[in-house]
């Protein structure tokens, strides 16, 4: 029974290739985006700095080459990924983030992560 299911698995493939337009293997991730100038990667992020939560926070951002700089104090752990992904989004080739987490911020998470461990024991 393995023997057929191998066979006709490798008879599908041969018969998808033979005739078949060529089409291309290059992966989603590969594709190409047009580079953005420090200009206009910073509008961007202006832009969804206004648009968002962590625009109340007051970090300060600088593009310089492509790449964004973050700095920064936050009492909420999740904004500093949150400026990260946002300068990815808005064209950056590389993200600095020195955004440091204040220690509430940093005792809060630390709770938070013992419920989820202690709910996950009840379990």
């Amino acid at each position: 029974m393995r023997v057929l299911i191998v066979l006709a698995g490798l008879l599908c493939a041969f018969s998808t290739s033979w005739g078949a337009p060529a089409t291309s293997t290059r992966p989603a991730a590969a594709v190409v985006r047009p580079q953005l100038t420090d200009a206009q990667i910073d509008s961007a992020i202006k832009v969804k700095l206004a648009r968002s939560k962590i625009g109340q926070e007051g970090f300060k951002v600088r593009v310089q080459g492509g790449i964004v700089y973050w700095e920064g104090t936050t009492g909420v752990i999740q904004r500093k990924g949150a400026a990260t992904r946002m300068a990815r989004t808005a064209g950056a080739r590389a993200v600095v983030n020195n955004i440091k987490i204040s220690e509430d911020g940093r005792r809060g998470a630390e709770r938070s992560a013992e419920r989820r461990r202690a709910v996950v024991a009840k379990r």
